[in-house]
């Protein structure tokens, strides 16, 4: 495959890439766009999350053209079989921006579609059975890194670019085709997801670009002439995807908390908190990434001494430590002491609720015994003598001669004819 025809592939990727991402924003941008039915998101939020198939879409047409043309001579059997494991893993990155899907789903198709690429490049079992955990762990490493506008489609076009060098110098232009697609459709597709992100690439275009690069890298590494480093250079073109992992893993870790659950606790995440913009985010990570990135080429090409690799190396160790110390994760919220335990919590609230009920039916009566003695008691009859206490009555009452007791005058205020009347039952 000549220079000539990645050109064509490579300008054919970012006319593709632009096109329908325009028009995927269009639409996405479109107003009163009708909310789906459910409660669920709007289909312009749908829209912007799966912008990512535009660019998969771009940089699959024009390499899947340029290998129909011919383009690969004898490494169309690699490159097609790269970017059908590629296709694969983007379709379920598609599923999965509609619908959420298993961690243990999307690994298993992964590594399918790594074991795909392996045997149709042709690699040793041992060879083979390294470069797919490689690919499925590279994979997830760049997909991780689609936490902040423009950063992962930044440092997937480095990558991808220092992947079409180390390419051209190995002497096999037939796996540069895939980098140079990417290069282009990466850049088409930067212009509409840099801050503020108009789409996203989502799990569809995270997937496919983190598949892509390092199924590349273990291609070129396994076409690599004899006496090339590149068991040392090419790794290192997934430095900062890696120190993102890695730095997530440490601290989620030190936190106690889930590995799998998605927290604001990236790269990008902690330089927001140090006042670093969105966009400058993306810009220094892009930088750390591109320092590996060239010194790895330069690795590659015999322009350096592999012991070069351990300066960028020691950067990013240094960075992962220094970001490490800042914090992550907002502090715990403290609840209230309890007095004592839940079961205890209902037989108190009774025993006070009865308390009370007991209090305002005392407050009742004595209220009611108060209003008793303020009533004037009835004057005894005249020449009648009160009864002595503990006879049966209550005290204070008044009685005959003979034990009885008396009748209360009545209201017409009459107590001579009551005290009569009362002798006489007497």
């Amino acid at each position: 495959m000549n220079v000539l025809g990645i050109i064509a592939s490579g300008v054919a990727a970012l006319f593709i890439t632009v096109a329908l991402a325009k028009s995927a924003r269009r639409v996405a941008l479109r107003p009163r766009i009708p909310d789906e039915p459910g409660g669920r998101a709007p289909r312009a939020e749908a829209l912007r999350r799966t912008g990512g198939a535009t660019a998969v879409l771009g940089i699959g047409t024009a390499t899947g053209a340029a290998l129909w043309l011919g383009a690969a001579d004898d490494a169309a059997r690699s490159a097609g079989g790269l970017l059908a494991g590629a296709g694969a893993v983007a379709a379920l990155g598609l599923v999965h921006d509609l619908k959420p899907l298993w961690a243990a789903l999307r690994l298993a198709v992964q590594a399918a579609a790594a074991v795909l690429v392996v045997c149709l490049a042709g690699l040793s079992p041992a060879a083979g059975v390294l470069a797919v955990v490689w690919i499925v762990l590279v994979t997830n490493a760049f997909a991780l890194l689609d936490h902040a506008d423009g950063l992962l489609t930044a440092v997937g076009l480095v990558t991808a670019a220092g992947l079409l060098a180390c390419a051209f110098v190995g002497g096999d232009p037939a796996l540069a085709l895939l980098p140079a697609t990417m290069v282009a459709g990466l850049a088409g597709f930067l212009l509409h997801n840099w801050h503020p992100a108009r789409l996203r690439l989502g799990a569809c275009g995270a997937q496919f670009t983190g598949f892509a690069l390092a199924a590349s890298g273990a291609l070129i590494q396994a076409a690599a002439p004899s006496g090339r480093a590149a068991w040392a250079a090419l790794p290192a073109l997934a430095t900062v995807a890696l120190a993102d992992s890695a730095l997530v893993l440490i601290s989620r870790r030190r936190a106690a908390r889930s590995p799998l659950r998605d927290t604001d606790d990236h790269i990008a995440h902690r330089l927001r908190r140090v006042r670093v913009t969105v966009p400058g985010a993306a810009v220094l990570t892009t930088l750390g990434a591109g320092v590996p990135v060239a010194t790895g080429a330069l690795v590659y090409a015999e322009l350096l001494h592999p012991a070069f690799l351990l300066l960028p190396l020691a950067g990013t160790a240094a960075a992962v430590y220094a970001l490490l110390r800042i914090p992550a994760y907002a502090p715990p919220r403290t609840a209230p002491p309890r007095t004592g335990s839940s079961r205890t919590a209902p037989s108190r609230t009774a025993t006070s609720r009865a308390t009370q009920d007991r209090t305002i039916t005392a407050r009742r009566r004595t209220g009611t015994a108060d209003a008793g003695a303020a009533i004037p008691a009835a004057a005894p009859a005249p020449g009648v003598k009160g009864s002595a206490p503990g006879r049966g009555a209550p005290t204070g009452t008044a009685r005959t001669a003979a034990g009885h007791p008396t009748v209360p005058p009545p209201p017409n205020g009459r107590p001579a004819e009551a005290a009569t009347a009362a002798a006489e039952r007497g």
